[in-house]
């Protein structure tokens, strides 16, 4: 039994994750453009497209960590530790990202803007790039000794290898923040959206290939267990269908379509990299011994059925939540003189 609600764990975090990347990805990905948009209104239209919902997208990524302390405590320990420079350097982009949101309109200033407009942008960007580094230091691995304590140093988390990821997650964001303000503005905006998202579409196509060629290379655990591993090609096959169809739909100008294919291209890769690491948590580049699993590294069992059953109450909550927020601020951004 343990060892299912292991597994379950596993894909819970995963789910989450998952969610997380969807919801705020696109809110990172709004930020990063609003760096190359010279009229503050466009600034003002990116800030109200995200200002409704971005707090709530960033309580999956909460909820994520949360359910890796309950679950994987080492995990949580060991990664914490290891990439504590980072996820500082994260948290306060985050924080001055929000700050932005809330004070760009405050006082009727030029300065004032271009300052705060330089914080909504520069906390979207450095977040975006941080995502991918950690994740890809996940799938390279990390330096676990036998106590599963991290042993390596901040500069070694910035390899070429984490560095390629951390720009396939910076054009994936593009890309999805893109295809939402498609979404949420009209007119000449929109068009320059359009071509954002086409852009950072073939961006991370042309990433893609070396990124996938590079990880066979560094982390060749990954793909051991590949052959005939049904669920990594059933996770494979909604990217097949949805990465071709986000330029086929923008092209057509059907923007819900292209949203749809685009979240469900990074669910995709998500998933398949998540497939490729089971049962891994945390892969030991010291000692494959070293590695955390979701078996050596998960709490009780007792720890995992009380956990289960919150998990059971909470999810429909959050997922409620998100689904009337979206719905109350459904449509196109309009500028007023309230609001952000």
């Amino acid at each position: 039994m343990i060892h299912d609600l292991n597994t379950v764990w596993y894909l819970l975090v995963g789910v989450l994750i998952v969610g997380y990347a969807i919801l705020d990805g696109f809110d990172l990905g709004v930020g990063v453009i609003s760096l190359f948009l010279r009229d503050p209104k466009d600034v003002r239209t990116c800030m109200k497209a995200i200002g409704p919902v971005w707090d709530g997208n960033e309580v999956w990524l909460l909820t994520a960590g949360g359910a890796l302390f309950a679950a994987f405590p080492p995990v949580y320990a060991a990664v914490f530790s290891g990439f504590y420079i980072a996820f500082t350097l994260l948290l306060v982009a985050l924080i001055f990202r929000a700050i932005s949101i809330e004070f760009y309109s405050k006082v009727d200033s030029d300065q004032w803007r271009y300052v705060w407009s330089w914080a909504f942008g520069l906390g979207s960007l450095i977040p975006a790039i941080l995502f991918g580094v950690a994740f890809g230091n996940i799938l390279r691995g990390l330096p676990i000794d036998v106590r599963g304590e991290f042993t390596g140093t901040f500069l070694g988390l910035l390899n070429p290898y984490a560095l390629l990821v951390g720009l396939l997650a910076l054009a994936m964001f593009i890309m999805h923040g893109a295809v939402y303000m498609t979404l949420k503005t009209d007119g000449e905006l929109r068009e320059r959206m359009h071509a954002w998202a086409l852009g950072g579409w073939a961006a991370l196509a042309i990433l893609y290939i070396p990124c996938t060629l590079f990880t066979m290379l560094t982390s060749p655990l990954l793909f051991d267990k590949l052959n005939g591993n049904v669920l990594f090609y059933l996770a494979m096959i909604p990217l097949l269908v949805s990465f071709p169809c986000v330029p086929a739909s923008l092209t057509g100008h059907r923007y819900g379509r292209a949203f749809l294919a685009s979240a469900a291209t990074i669910a995709s890769m998500v998933a398949m990299a998540g497939v490729s690491l089971f049962p891994y948590l945390v892969p030991s580049r010291t000692d494959p011994e070293f590695s955390l699993t979701i078996y050596n590294a998960s709490s009780t069992p007792l720890t995992l059925k009380a956990m289960f059953v919150i998990a059971i109450i909470g999810m429909p909550i959050v997922l409620v939540y998100t689904a009337c927020v979206y719905w109350v601020f459904r449509g196109k951004v309009e500028l007023s003189n309230e609001g952000y």
